[in-house]
């Protein structure tokens, strides 16, 4: 494996979340996404469900799956899309 590949492919953004935005459902084919909670609440979407998310709580979606975020105040979340390896 190529650690240093891994390393430079890491994509991090900080995203706020606000009542009034509206993430559409979408997904990565060749990343995991994780979703570190920074500040306020709200949720990490699914489309079977929600996974509540607070201060602390990290939400992980694996590669390929329709996901989402929402929030009825305001959401702060420190995202990490990490790629697949295969071996």
């Amino acid at each position: 494996m190529d650690i240093e590949l891994v390393r430079s492919s890491i994509v991090s953004n900080v995203y706020h979340i606000d009542a009034a935005k509206k993430v559409p459902l979408h997904k990565h084919d060749k990343s995991d996404e994780l979703f570190y909670c920074i500040a306020g609440s709200g949720f990490g979407v699914l489309e079977n469900g929600e996974i509540e998310l607070t201060v602390g709580k990290v939400f992980t979606v694996t590669a390929g799956t329709m996901h989402s975020l929402r929030t009825d105040g305001n959401l702060y979340v420190c995202s990490f899309l990490v790629p697949v390896v295969e071996e």
